[in-house]
Order: structure tokens, then C-alpha cells, then sequence
């Protein structure tokens, strides 16, 4: 890593964060819903409320402690976040209580979803400029790899290991890997660093809004409907695989196999997305990003075969692809980027939010009787309103410009 450039080193830190954010992700933590409810003696909607009270409560705490990103230099930040996610996921392993299962998740869902993915978008969409969308599509491809590697793994590991067990080696992995690779790609860089550009024109900057000022901005909360719409169903999803596997009477493996689907589709549309975004602008491309997830509601709400559970996460991986990358650049584009780290953990913020609400509501609706293909519905229905809703104001997606 010594010899590689420093963009090439802040990719590579915005890489691995991703991976490792997976650990506090709705589709890792899914795999132990089972185990966990069995040990517990708890049922599906209960583990769903704890787990989005547990969520709200890192939400909340993540506007707070996530703008503080903003005033310290990032590898003092990376570090803390780095201890608190070890010491998470050790706490994790030792769960033998409903009440310890909230602070658990609160946890993970605090330190692995919130801050490492927020620690590193932010990065990202600071220090890079002119090739923004192509950084944020490379970056990503860290959680897709862990999308396609991890359920797979840990399903099999159960056959030998405790999920106690597994939690225990992911702390050490933590506290023995991330250090090092802080230490090695991002030790030099400043608040201010960008990326190196000699042919990029300074003249023309646009206006970096304050978080207070975005707050008061009305189109600020038609896109976050659109924002926040893959998170909350995808999180329902990956968290209740096993309700929907017994509702449509699919093999147990299915879904987390399904998950490679997923991740590859992830993958090809991340790939394109990051060009496509540094050529079009993400203020573009957002109406097109929840449609694929907009089918998906439709294939399983219709059919009932195994092989659905490919298409159907398949297509919700193609709007993952364009989410992760949009969702961060399009605050950079709209809002700039001198307070980007507050601007982003709000939205942040929004996203953890919206992952308990879906944990919640799908919860409430397995427990009220509600079939897996009423949920599609549902979900599909809030789809089409946001798109709808961000179709009328589209026009008015435009930065302030300012000359130097």
C-alpha cells in the first residue's frame, strides 16, 4: 500500500469500511434472527421491536456523534469508530437477555451501519470531486462483496460453530485488521485534502449549505422518501428471509443463495453507476433508481417459485447499487461538500431510521396475519408515491452556484 497513490489508498479505506459496516447490517444480522429468537424464546414481531427500537435509538445518536466528523482529522475519528465496532460485536457474543439483545443491536446497528459506512461515504464524497461517482461505486463494492460472501459462509459455519462463537472471531478480526489498514492509506489526509486534479476548473463552486439551512429545504424530504425507500423494505426482507422462505415454502438455502444474485447484481450496477453518475449527475439519475426495486415488490407479490427469490433479489440489488452511490453523491452535488459530514449524518440518520421503521412494520404485519404478498403491496405502493412525488420537482434539483 506504501507505493500506490493516495487516491488509490483512500479508495482502498473507503473499501474495507464498507465490508466491515456489513457486520451492523440488517442482512447480517438476519442470519442470527433465528438462533437468537430459539435461545430467547421470542417471537418474530418482539425481535422486530427491539430491533427497531434499538435502531432509533442509533439514529438518534448518530446525528449527534456523526457530525463530529466534520471537526476532527479523519484517522483519530476512524480509530474510535473502529474500537467502538470491536467492542460491539464482543458485547454481541455474549447476548443471553432480551434486554442485553436491545443493547446489542443497538450496538452494531450504531457502529457498523451508522458510523463505518457513514465514516466512509463522507471521506469519500469529500475528498474526491471531478470522479466522485466512480469512487463511490468502487467503495461499495465493499458491502457487495460481503452481500455475496457472508450469508453463504455463516449459514455453513452454524453447522460447526455457535453464533456465540462466530461474533468472538469477528472482534478480533476487527481489532486486528482495521488499525493496520487506517494506518496505511489515510494517516496524511487532512479535512481539506481533494483529490488530485490538474485539470479541473476551480473558478465556478457552488454554495455549501449548512445542516440547518437543508433542514428548512422542502426538497430535501421528497428525496430522502426516495432515499429511504430501499433501506426500510430491503431491511424488512433480509430480516424476516426466513418468514418469507416459509411463506413461499422455499428451501432454506434459497435466499441466502439468492444473496449471491443479489450481490452481483450490486456489483454490475455499481460498476456502471459510478460512470454514469460523474456523466449525468446523480440529480439525473435518481427517479430511475427505485423502479428495479419497484418489480421486485412485484415478483413476490406474484410468484411463488424458487427461482423468484433470484429475480426478486436480484432486482433489489440493482436499486442497491444505484442507492448506495446516489444516496451519497446527491447531497454533494445539491449541498456541497464543507459540511457534508453533518449533511450526511442526518441522512444517515434517516437511513437508520427508516431500517427500524421496516423492522417494525413488517414485524407488526407478520404478527397481524398479513401475508408476505400483502407486504409486497405495501411496500410497492410507498415506492410509487415517492417516485410520483419526486417526478413533479425534479427540475428544481439544482445546486446554488458561486464564483470564487
Amino acid at each position: 500500500m506504501i507505493n500506490l497513490s493516495l487516491n488509490k489508498k483512500v479508495i482502498i479505506f473507503g473499501f474495507i469500511f464498507t465490508f466491515f459496516s456489513s457486520f451492523g447490517q440488517s442482512f447480517f444480522l438476519g442470519l442470527f434472527n433465528a438462533p437468537i429468537r430459539n435461545e430467547l424464546g421470542i417471537t418474530h414481531g418482539q425481535f422486530g421491536n427491539i430491533y427497531a427500537i434499538a435502531t432509533i435509538f442509533s439514529s438518534i445518536l448518530l446525528i449527534w456523534v456523526g457530525k463530529k466528523i466534520d471537526e476532527y482529522q479523519i484517522i483519530y475519528y476512524s480509530i474510535f469508530v473502529i474500537l467502538l465496532l470491536f467492542l460491539s460485536s464482543l458485547f454481541f457474543s455474549f447476548i443471553n437477555s432480551i434486554y442485553f439483545l436491545a443493547i446489542g443491536i443497538f450496538l452494531m446497528r450504531f457502529s457498523g451501519q451508522g458510523l463505518m459506512s457513514h465514516t466512509s461515504t463522507t471521506t469519500i464524497s469529500r475528498f474526491f470531486e471531478r470522479t466522485r461517482g466512480k469512487a463511490l461505486s468502487s467503495i461499495w463494492f465493499g458491502l457487495s462483496s460481503a452481500e455475496f460472501i457472508l450469508p453463504v459462509l455463516i449459514t455453513y459455519l452454524f453447522v460447526f460453530y455457535s453464533w456465540r462463537t462466530i461474533w468472538q472471531v469477528i472482534a478480533i478480526l476487527i481489532i486486528l485488521f482495521l488499525p493496520f489498514i487506517v494506518l496505511n492509506t489515510i494517516r496524511n489526509i487532512k479535512l481539506d485534502t481533494r483529490e488530485k486534479n490538474e485539470n479541473f476548473s476551480k473558478s465556478t463552486k457552488i454554495k455549501s449549505w449548512k445542516r440547518i439551512e437543508v433542514i428548512k429545504d422542502y426538497r430535501f424530504y421528497i428525496v430522502s422518501l426516495n432515499m429511504l425507500a430501499m433501506p426500510w423494505i430491503a431491511t424488512g426482507v433480509f430480516v424476516y428471509q426466513s418468514f418469507i422462505s416459509d411463506s413461499k415454502l422455499w428451501d432454506i438455502y434459497t435466499i441466502p443463495k439468492a444473496f449471491m444474485v443479489y450481490s452481483i447484481a450490486s456489483i454490475i450496477t455499481l460498476f456502471f453507476s459510478g460512470f454514469l453518475v460523474d456523466k449525468f449527475t446523480s440529480r439525473k439519475l435518481i427517479p430511475l433508481m427505485n423502479i428495479p426495486l419497484l418489480i421486485a415488490m412485484f415478483v413476490l407479490f406474484y410468484y411463488q417459485h424458487e427461482f423468484s427469490a433470484f429475480i426478486f433479489l436480484g432486482l433489489i440489488g440493482v436499486s442497491n447499487g444505484l442507492s448506495n452511490v446516489l444516496g451519497s453523491s446527491t447531497w454533494a452535488e445539491i449541498y456541497g461538500v464543507k459540511f457534508i459530514g453533518s449533511i450526511k449524518a442526518l441522512t444517515t440518520a434517516f437511513m437508520v431510521f427508516s431500517t427500524a421503521f421496516g423492522t417494525a412494520i413488517f414485524g407488526l404485519l407478520i404478527d397481524k396475519g398479513f401475508s408476505v404478498e400483502n407486504i409486497a403491496f405495501i411496500s410497492g405502493l410507498y415506492v410509487v408515491i415517492s417516485i410520483f412525488l419526486l417526478m413533479i420537482i425534479r427540475n428544481t434539483l439544482e445546486p446554488i452556484k458561486v464564483r470564487k
